[in-house]
């Protein structure tokens, strides 16, 4: 590849480096998902926002997002059902062509410990976190396979690599991403490569997960104050992160530029797990 065209990968516009792309966010529409539609709206890209539930709650985002002018499409379905992960891809490349980035942001929690965690709480978070993830990624990666370029982002946390009291099922939902981030990440490159895609200074596709600590959002409604001051005052930075925070991790990943960045964990909690 010559020279200009290695510097045209890197050098879009900024606050347009994702036109033309198309972005799945599951668990689009509520905290941490929407600051991620909004910035990858922000920046030129046409957005697919998952979600479970709350149709009222979806639309109202979806206007304000239409109303910015961005391309947005609303999908309903349950991420812990494989066949539901095939059929809201299969419904967003119909809706808009293509998918070339896939943030598995959907996550539940069921805390309890261990001792007092029914079956269901172990199973169901599981499901969401962990298998969700995959059944989505598998989805989206035979696609992206095909057109031989993509970026997977998954959403862990900082309790996976810390784990926490009362949330075991959490903890090792998240925990696991890590380990499923990195697999996919080499199966991609290993396709490409088979496949006779991986080009030198392509896009290519990439996998990385961002593991956020405590994030202002609706999760941490049910905290109580004094608990939040003990997390702030175990921050460095001595406060809880913005879910504009974790998006702009997000949005950098997904951009062509950063195509030689695959199989990492983006730690974003003001210092916490050091």
């Amino acid at each position: 590849m010559a020279i200009s065209e290695i510097q045209s990968v890197a050098e879009r516009p900024e606050g347009n480096e994702l036109a033309g792309r198309v972005a799945l966010v599951t668990g689009g529409t509520r905290g941490i998902g929407a600051a991620i539609c909004r910035a990858l709206a922000g920046h030129g890209a046409s957005v697919a926002a998952g979600f479970s539930h709350d149709r009222e709650r979806a639309e109202a985002f979806r206007a304000e997002l239409a109303a910015g002018g961005a391309d947005v499409t609303l999908h309903r379905g349950n991420v812990s059902s494989a066949e539901d992960c095939r059929r809201t891809v299969q419904e967003v490349v119909d809706a808009h062509g293509q998918i070339d980035i896939l943030v598995n942001n959907a996550g539940i929690t069921m805390d309890r410990i261990v001792s007092k965690m029914a079956d269901a709480d172990w199973y169901d978070v599981i499901g969401v976190n962990l298998s969700g993830t995959f059944f989505m990624s598998k989805a989206a990666l035979e696609h992206m396979l095909e057109r031989g370029s993509g970026r997977i982002i998954n959403i862990s946390s900082i309790i996976g690599q810390t784990g926490n009291v009362g949330q075991a099922n959490y903890a090792a939902s998240k925990s696991g991403l890590f380990g499923l981030t990195m697999s996919l990440a080499k199966e991609a490159a290993f396709s490409l490569k088979r496949a006779g895609r991986l080009e030198a200074y392509g896009a290519g596709i990439t996998v990385n997960a961002v593991a956020p600590g405590f994030i202002e959002t609706e999760m941490l409604d049910s905290v109580p104050e004094k608990a939040l001051e003990r997390i702030r005052s175990e921050v460095p930075l001595h406060r809880l992160g913005r879910p504009e925070e974790v998006a702009r991790v997000v949005r950098f990943l997904a951009a062509d530029a950063s195509s030689y960045i695959t199989g990492q964990v983006w730690a974003i909690n003001g210092g916490q797990e050091m």
